[in-house]
């Protein structure tokens, strides 16, 4: 059975979806849609998410929207023959994060990082010693800020870990990189100009 996920490549939340669905091997059929276009606000959509985000995917007419929880719910629902990426118990607490450019924001992206780099450090993955959907989630983040150019020559243990995560994610090529350069292609230049302005 194919579930339809809507989102965009260039939607890091849904690449983290898209990750999941990857490695548990779960096949999602990708319905392009853009944040803030009229295909979210229409009546249809609404239906399914009355918030207007994405990602939101479509299980045969249960709608969920919100990343972590889609990822949460394709495990519990698909993963039958591991509990690998989303442990039944799980043990290390898990971390995300995301903000938006300006010199407060970017210092607070730092302190993060340092959070990332003393998780990482000691277990090599973000919730324990093998890879998770919070890795998922966390590499979506990070790919993106290395994307726009975030120096992270401050914190080796995170540069480490997301070239571990480029080798040992599944799919990592095809549905991340793939949806950073899409990204990065529409909204570098504007980003380019945010970090020069702050």
């Amino acid at each position: 059975m194919t579930l339809d996920l809507y989102g965009t490549l260039a939607s890091a939340p849904c690449r983290s979806v898209l990750l999941t669905a990857k490695a548990i091997g779960v096949t999602l059929n990708i319905v392009e849609t853009v944040p803030l276009s009229e295909a979210i606000k229409s009546p249809e959509f609404i239906k399914k998410n009355p918030q207007s985000t994405i990602p939101t995917l479509d299980d045969n007419g249960l709608y969920l929207n919100e990343s972590r929880a889609i990822m949460q719910y394709l495990c519990n629902q698909y993963s039958h023959k591991t509990d690998k990426y989303y442990p039944k118990t799980p043990k290390f607490p898990v971390i995300f994060f995301g903000q938006k450019f300006s010199p407060e924001k970017i210092k607070r992206v730092d302190q993060a990082l340092e959070y990332l780099e003393v998780y990482v450090s000691s277990s090599g993955f973000v919730a324990g010693n093998e890879l998770t959907i919070a890795d998922f989630a966390v590499v979506s983040s990070l790919s993106t800020m290395e994307g726009f150019g975030h120096d992270f020559v401050k914190f080796p243990k995170v540069r480490e870990y997301l070239e571990k995560c480029k080798r040992d994610v599944p799919g990592y090529m095809e549905i991340n990189q793939k949806g950073v350069d899409i990204f990065v292609s529409r909204f570098g230049a504007k980003v380019k100009e945010a970090r020069q302005d702050s």
